[in-house]
Formats: C-alpha cells, structure tokens, sequence
C-alpha cells in the first residue's frame, strides 16, 4: 500500500483548486477594475485638485486579503501538481504514464496561466495605487503651496504696508529736517542782521555824547551871535535917538 494519494484524488484536488482559482481571480480581477474605474471617476469629478480623494484603505485592505488567499491556492496547486509529477513518474505502465503526463501538463499549464494572470491583474493594481499615492502626494504637496503661497502673501502684503508706513516716516523725518535747517538758515541771516544793527546802534551810541558837545557849542555861539546882533541894534537905535533930538 502506497502512502501516495490515489492519481483520481489528487486530479480532483487540482480541479476543486483551479475551480476556486478561476472564482478568485475573477473577484480579483473585478476588484481591480472596480479600483481603478472609482480613481478615474474621482479624478475627473475632483480634477479641479480643491477636493483629495477618498481614501480607498478598504479597497487597499480586500486587495491584500485576495492576494493573499490567491498565493496560497496557487502554492497548494502547485504542490498537487508535484505530487501528480512524482506519481506519474513512479508509474510502471507505459500507456498509463503518457496518459498522467498529458494530464499534469493540462493541469501545469492551467496553473501557470492562473498565475500569470494572477502577477498581470495585482502589477496592475499595484501600478494604479502607486500612481494614485503620487498623484495624492502631488495634490498635497499642491494645496500645501497654495497654503503657503495665501500665507506668503499675506505676509507679503504686510511687509509692503510696513515699508510703505516706513517709507512715509522717512518723508516726513527729512521735510522734518528741512523746515529745520531753513529755520536755522534764517535764524543765523536774523542774527546776523541783529548783530550789524547792534553794531550801528553801539557806533552811534558812542558818537551821541561827541553830537551833543557839537550842538552845544553851536548853540553857545548862537546866542552870543545874538546878544552881538542885539547889543549893536541898541547901541544903533540908541544913536540914531540921539541924532534925532539933536
């Protein structure tokens, strides 16, 4: 008695797996499309990139589960397919060997296109994640400029009215500084007209007392031009009185 599985047995095994293989990768298969049928249908209803898009972790959660369940059934194929090998090759009967490696090569090539298409549909999925995590990153690095570029113009704009404020102040410090210095430009010209008045008034302050001894003595000659003119009047008169009687 072998301690082998009968062929039959291990055919049916091969069978109920690829029967459960083909229902998986067409729910994989579905899943991916549905994947990525929901991305493109966000990106055209959110091209206007002010909304992100909906986060597909559940989506991301059923694809690992799948693949997972996926790589096992296949792994299990894979191994009743080798165990078919080594019973095809234990067999002693020609016609009966030719007839299990004609079924193990249907069965091998079942497995390998179940496979391939297994490693196309999860590349493809993978891709379209990968792409949707970059263009969600792109997205974020776009709304976090646009956040940056608000603020930085804020900013900007509060800068421009400070160096305006700024700007206005130094205009009016140096109208400031030029109404002063006029008004010393003209103080000085005033004090310099003081100082030539105060010169005048000092020269005629000093030539006043040799004034008044001139006017004096002109006056002291006056009168006695006076009394003179008087005294000979008198003595006139007092001859021609003298004259008259005679």
């Amino acid at each position: 008695v072998t301690s082998r599985p009968p062929c039959a047995d291990l055919r049916k095994q091969a069978r109920q797996l690829e029967n459960e293989l083909d229902l998986k990768l067409v729910s994989f298969s579905k899943l991916c499309t549905s994947y990525s049928s929901s991305r493109d249908g966000r990106r055209d209803r959110y091209s206007s990139d002010t909304t992100p898009l909906l986060n597909g972790s559940s989506q991301d959660r059923m694809f690992e589960t799948m693949a997972v369940e996926i790589e096992q059934l296949l792994g299990k194929l894979t191994g009743i397919n080798d165990k078919m090998a080594e019973y095809t090759i234990s067999a002693g009967v020609p016609s009966l060997n030719a007839a299990l490696m004609h079924t193990l090569q249907r069965h091998r090539d079942i497995l390998q296109d179940y496979t391939h298409e297994f490693h196309k549909t999860k590349a493809n999925f993978l891709a379209i994640r990968e792409r949707e995590n970059l263009l969600g990153s792109v997205r974020k690095d776009i709304e976090s400029y646009k956040s940056g570029s608000g603020v930085n113009n804020r900013r900007t704009e509060l800068f421009l009215k400070e160096h305006e404020h700024l700007r206005n102040s130094d205009r009016l410090i140096e109208e400031t500084i030029s109404i002063a210095m006029a008004t010393k430009e003209n103080m000085t010209s005033q004090r310099g007209m003081l100082k030539s008045i105060h010169s005048k008034m000092n020269t005629l302050a000093n030539r006043f007392p040799a004034v008044n001894s001139l006017i004096q003595r002109i006056n002291l000659r006056k009168r006695r031009d006076s009394l003179i003119l008087g005294g000979i009047i008198g003595i006139c008169t007092i001859l021609l009185l003298l004259y008259a009687f005679h």
